[in-house]
C-alpha cells in the first residue's frame, strides 16, 4: 500500500488543518500510512511586506508546489484564499472539503465593540480588503498593517499595538479560539475574500490515485461555491491584490454570490448580490452590474495605489 507524505506550512493553522484533512481521510476508511512535511513558504519567511502588496501570487504556496513538483509530498493542504487565482496545468484541487464559517471576525482589545471605537483607533488587517470595508463604515478609525500566525497578532493586540484587529472566523474555530471574537462581520457589508473559510486539497494533475483518494473528502456544495468565486476574481482581477469580496452560498440548485469591490480609502464600495441556478449566470450577473457601477476602473486606481507605497 502507498506511503503517502502531506504537505503543510508550519504555524500552527495550517497544520491543525493538516491534521483535520489526514483526520476525515481516516474517519472515511484510508488505511494508507500519511506522514506530514513541514515546509517554510516565501509568505512565512518574509513578515516585512503587508500581504495587499503582495495580492495573490502564490507566497504561501509556491514552496508547497515546487515540493509537489519534486515528488517531495504526495498533495498539500492550503486556505483556498492563499492560492493564486490560476493554477499551473501540472497541480489540481482534488478536493475542498466541508467549509468553516467564512466571515470575518473583529476582535477589539479588552472586548470593546467597533461602535464604541474613538477617533483615530487603528485596526490591524494584512488585507487590503478589509481595511477599504472598516473604512467605508468607521472613516474614524485608522488601519495599519499587521503580519505574522494567528497567536501573534493577538498577542500584538494584546501588548496594545492595536485597538482591535480582523482576523477570519474559520482560523479561529479551528484553533479554538472562537472565544476571543467581539463581533462577527456581517457578509453584507463585509464580503469576505475569494474562497475565505474553505480548505484546498492540491496535487499533481496526473497523480490518479490522490486523486481518487482524495475525492472522498470532496464536498460537492463548498467545491460549486468557490469556484463561483474564483471565476468571478479571475475576470475582474487575476493578480487578487485590490479590494474585493467574493462569497456564494449554494443551496440546492441555487447559487447565491454576494460581491463587493471597494476603494482603498473606503469611500466609495460597489456591492451586488446575484443569484441563479449556475456559476456562469451568477458570475455573469454580478460582473455587469459591478462593471456598469464603474468597478474595473476602481480597481485599476486601487492596484496602482498599492503598488506605489
Amino acid at each position: 500500500m502507498r506511503k503517502i507524505v502531506v504537505g503543510t506550512r508550519e504555524s500552527k493553522l495550517a497544520v491543525t488543518q493538516t491534521e483535520w484533512v489526514i483526520d476525515q481521510l481516516k474517519k472515511r476508511g484510508i488505511q494508507n500510512e500519511i506522514t506530514i512535511k513541514y515546509i517554510s513558504t516565501k509568505g512565512d519567511r518574509n513578515q516585512q511586506v503587508a500581504l495587499s502588496k503582495v495580492g495573490g501570487q502564490g507566497i504561501f504556496s509556491d514552496d508547497l508546489e515546487r515540493a509537489l513538483e519534486n515528488k517531495e509530498i504526495d498533495f498539500a493542504v492550503h486556505s483556498l484564499k492563499d492560492l493564486p487565482v490560476e493554477l499551473d496545468d501540472q497541480f489540481t484541487i482534488a478536493a475542498v472539503p466541508e467549509r468553516e464559517d467564512h466571515r470575518d471576525a473583529y476582535i477589539g482589545r479588552n472586548n470593546r465593540p467597533l461602535k464604541d471605537l474613538p477617533q483615530k483607533a487603528v485596526i490591524g488587517t494584512s488585507s487590503a480588503r478589509r481595511a477599504a470595508q472598516i473604512k467605508a463604515l468607521y472613516p474614524h478609525v485608522k488601519t495599519r498593517w499587521i503580519r505574522g500566525a494567528v497567536d501573534a497578532r493577538l498577542k500584538q493586540l494584546e501588548d496594545g499595538k492595536y485597538d482591535g484587529i480582523i482576523l477570519a472566523v474559520a482560523g479561529l474555530k479551528r484553533l479554538g479560539l472562537e472565544h476571543v471574537i467581539t463581533e462577527y462581520l456581517p457578509v453584507e457589508q463585509f464580503t469576505p475574500a475569494v474562497g475565505q473559510g474553505a480548505l484546498a486539497i492540491e496535487c499533481r494533475s496526473d497523480d490518479k490515485e490522490i486523486i481518487e483518494l482524495l475525492s472522498i473528502i470532496n464536498d460537492p456544495n463548498a467545491e460549486k461555491a468557490v469556484l463561483t468565486e474564483k471565476a468571478f476574481i479571475r475576470q475582474l482581477d487575476k493578480e487578487d491584490k485590490a479590494p474585493i469580496g467574493a462569497y456564494a452560498a449554494v443551496e440546492g440548485e441555487t447559487i447565491t454570490l454576494f460581491t463587493s469591490v471597494a476603494s482603498i480609502d473606503g469611500e466609495t464600495v460597489l456591492t451586488y448580490k446575484a443569484e441563479g441556478n449556475s456559476v456562469d449566470e451568477v458570475v455573469q450577473d454580478a460582473l455587469t452590474h459591478l462593471r456598469d457601477q464603474g468597478a474595473e476602473r476602481l480597481i485599476e486606481e486601487a492596484k496602482m495605489e498599492l503598488d506605489n507605497e
